[in-house]
C-alpha cells in the first residue's frame, strides 16, 4: 500500500530534503565522511557512549536497575526494527531519489521502502534507551542519534517524514519498553550480581563471608 510517495516537489518535506541534500554541492570533502558515520560510524560511537554509562552506572546505589536498562537499550532497537518492518511494508513508500530528480544519492543500492528510517530509529531506541539510565551520556547520544539523521537526508536516501518517524517509533519503543522489560531484566541482573561475573553488573567488591 503506497501511501506516502509524492511525485511533485511542492512539499515542504522534499524542500527540507533538498535543502539538506543540497549542501552536498559545496561540501564534497564531507561526503566519504557523512557517507561512513551515516551508515555504520553512529553505530560505533552509540555503542562507545553505551560502555561509558556502563562503566558509570556500576558504582551507583541503583545499580542493577540501571545496568537492566542499559541491557534493554538494544534490546529495544531490535524490538523498533522487527515493528518496523510491517510498517515499512504496509506504507512502501519509495525513496526519494526514486521519485524526484536532481538528488545526490552517496548511498547506491537503497530499493527497499524509505519509511520510516531503520537507522533513524534503531539510533534513537539504543539513545533514549541510555537517556533512561544516564542523561549526560543519554543527551551525547540522542544528539548522536540526531545527527545520524541529518546524515540519511544528507545522502539522499530519506525524506525528513521517514527519520522522524523513525525517531519517534525508536524512542517510543524504548520508553515503553523501559517500564516493563527493564523490571523483567532487573532479577537477571542480580543473580548475574550474585556470580562469578559480579563486575558486570556493580564496582563494588564481593561481600567478605
Amino acid at each position: 500500500m503506497q501511501v506516502l510517495a509524492e511525485s511533485t516537489d511542492d512539499n515542504l518535506d522534499i524542500e527540507v530534503l533538498r535543502d539538506v541534500n543540497g549542501l552536498t554541492e559545496h561540501t564534497s570533502w564531507a561526503h566519504g565522511g557523512m557517507e561512513f558515520m551515516g551508515e555504520y560510524g553512529m553505530f560505533a560511537v552509540l555503542a562507545v557512549l553505551g560502555l561509558l554509562a556502563w562503566w558509570r552506572v556500576r558504582s551507583r546505589p541503583d545499580h542493577v536497575a540501571a545496568v537492566a536498562g542499559l541491557v534493554w537499550a538494544p534490546l529495544a532497537a531490535l524490538v523498533a526494527e522487527l515493528a518496523n518492518a510491517p510498517l515499512r511494508d504496509w506504507v512502501d513508500r519509495p525513496r526519494p531519489f526514486l521519485s524526484h530528480d536532481g538528488l545526490h544519492v552517496l548511498v547506491q543500492g537503497k530499493t527497499d521502502p524509505s519509511f520510516a528510517s531503520d537507522h533513524a530509529l534503531t539510533t534513537m531506541a539504543l539513545a533514549v534507551g541510555i537517556l533512561l539510565v544516564d542523561r549526560r551520556i543519554g543527551a551525547l547520544a540522542v544528539l548522536a542519534a540526531v545527527f545520524t539523521g541529518f546524515a540519511r537526508l544528507y545522502v539522499g536516501v530519506h525524506y525528513p517524514t521517514d527519520v522522524l518517524a523513525g525517531f519517534a517509533l525508536g524512542a517510543l519503543v524504548a520508553l515503553v519498553g523501559s517500564m516493563f522489560v527493564g523490571r523483567l531484566l532487573e532479577p537477571v541482573v542480580r543473580m548475574v550480581e550474585r556470580g562469578p561475573l559480579r563486575p558486570l553488573v556493580t564496582a563494588e567488591p564481593r561481600p567478605a563471608g
